[in-house]
């Protein structure tokens, strides 16, 4: 009987080649937000919908697997209002996914982060994130094995991509500083062996292992490859005067991507991300070069594995808010402790203004006897460490069906992370953007600073 692998990030770069690559040795659970049609084709692989920001959700579509690949990175937006950053949004997930992992009994979880820098630790804002993910998959009893990659090469890779682009587009390049970074990219192929070779194999359980090419190449360097195996005439040369803010802008504009896909990536490589000799990869003395690798993704004809169809998404609730803040916990509260005490320093901070009135496990919050909001607590899904809650009523709520408040410990309990999803609100929307939800915001960092300064009792 083959190994059940589920796939979280299953409809992106790595995940389809591997679904394509290996659907034939393992059984594939493939996790997509969207629901997705099926066909005789895909034999070895079964379509899961899944909401990762659900734990419930992580959990239904974890059942049944052996092993999890997980790929999750800076996810688009699900609603209408997204109030958070791409490290907060990414650490919530990963919790989710863990916890979901460890209740469904997984063998293991192989993660693909970035490398980091060895000598410099104020590491950019996406590299931390990658490495606080990968600390959160490590936090349960499953056994984590972190594959931390540089530039994987491959046919629609977005990084590999973004050089080819502009490589294609422009004759002239005048190249900022951090293209003089030197990278270890190492190819598509290499890297879905190396997954391969993770998987079950417990001689590799809770460890990382920087995994790269043979060779450390300078951005410049991989523009100058691609340039003249394309057989284009490029001048190609390195300035010190563009700005990263520059930089971001230009090649989000000539390589067709999003400045929040870009902006990250461009932060990151400021540093010098090269791969540490490590056990592993010493299975794979003969790793592609960085030219074989990216003659491969240019003229391969192999085709970019297609997804499924999208099966008619259902109707839902159009103005969605998810709102997801990162709150200091120096005192190392649990979320317990916070959830209880957020109750009780909110009328405070309105000055007496706004009450809160408990009864049983639903807790009103009113201004002048009239109920704004009401929250039903969820006991059975709730413990130390996630304080979960029902928004079931009150005039700023329009779905009393529909969305949850949850805080939760992160990292050791270094941070709370306060969350609130799928929340449908009354007031007309432009209405609420500048007014409700803003106060939101305001409101989670001061009680941020609170959290700061309290002394637990």
């Amino acid at each position: 009987m083959k190994e059940k692998v589920a796939i979280a990030g299953a409809t992106g770069f790595i995940g389809r080649w591997f679904i394509k690559q290996y659907k034939h040795k393992y059984d594939i659970i493939a996790l997509s937000r969207r629901q997705m049609q099926t066909s005789q084709d895909e034999d070895g692989v079964e379509w899961r919908q899944v909401e990762l920001y659900s734990l419930s959700s992580t959990e239904a579509a974890l059942q049944g697997a052996d092993y999890a690949i997980y790929l999750v990175h800076s996810m688009q937006p699900s609603t209408r209002l997204n109030q958070g950053s791409f490290d907060d949004t990414d650490l919530l997930l990963a919790d989710n996914f863990v916890r979901s992992a460890e209740k469904n009994g997984l063998k293991q979880i192989i993660f693909l982060g970035g490398i980091l820098p060895s000598k410099d630790y104020s590491f950019s804002r996406h590299l931390r994130s990658r490495y606080e993910v990968e600390q959160t998959l490590s936090s349960s009893s499953v056994p984590l094995t972190a594959l931390r990659a540089g530039v994987i090469v491959g046919p629609g890779g977005s990084s590999f991509s973004i050089i080819e682009k502009l490589v294609r587009r422009l004759p002239v390049m005048l190249c900022p500083k951090w293209t003089l970074s030197r990278s270890q990219p190492i190819s598509l192929q290499d890297t879905l062996r190396v997954i391969d070779f993770c998987l079950g194999n417990e001689n590799y359980y809770n460890d990382a292992f920087d995994i790269g090419g043979p060779e450390a190449i300078t951005y410049i360097d991989m523009m100058r490859t691609v340039a003249r195996l394309l057989g284009k005439n490029r001048f190609i040369k390195p300035v010190p005067v563009f700005s990263l803010g520059l930089s971001k802008l230009w090649v989000a504009t000539f390589a067709d991507s999003s400045t929040t896909l870009v902006s990250p990536l461009i932060e990151s490589l400021r540093h010098e991300l090269l791969a540490r000799p490590n056990r592993l990869m010493e299975h794979f003395p003969d790793p592609d070069s960085f030219e074989v690798a990216a003659r491969r993704a240019l003229f391969d004809k192999e085709e970019v594995p297609r997804l499924p169809a999208n099966e008619k998404p259902p109707q839902t609730e159009r103005n969605t808010v998810r709102s997801v803040q990162r709150l200091p916990n120096p005192e190392g509260c649990s979320a317990v402790w916070v959830a209880r005490r957020y109750q009780t320093w909110l009328p405070r901070f309105f000055r007496y203004l706004l009450r809160v009135k408990q009864k049983e496990e639903v807790s009103t919050f009113s201004i002048a006897g009239i109920p704004l909001l009401q929250l039903q607590f969820i006991k059975d899904r709730s413990d130390l460490d996630r304080q979960l809650f029902y928004i079931i009523g009150g005039r700023l709520v329009k779905r009393r069906d529909y969305g949850w408040l949850e805080f939760r410990t992160v990292l050791e309990g270094r941070y709370i992370i306060a969350a609130i999803h799928e929340f449908v609100p009354t007031l007309p929307w432009f209405v609420y953007v500048v007014s409700q939800a803003l106060a939101h915001l305001i409101v989670m960092h001061q009680f941020g600073r609170y959290l700061e300064k309290v002394e637990r009792s």
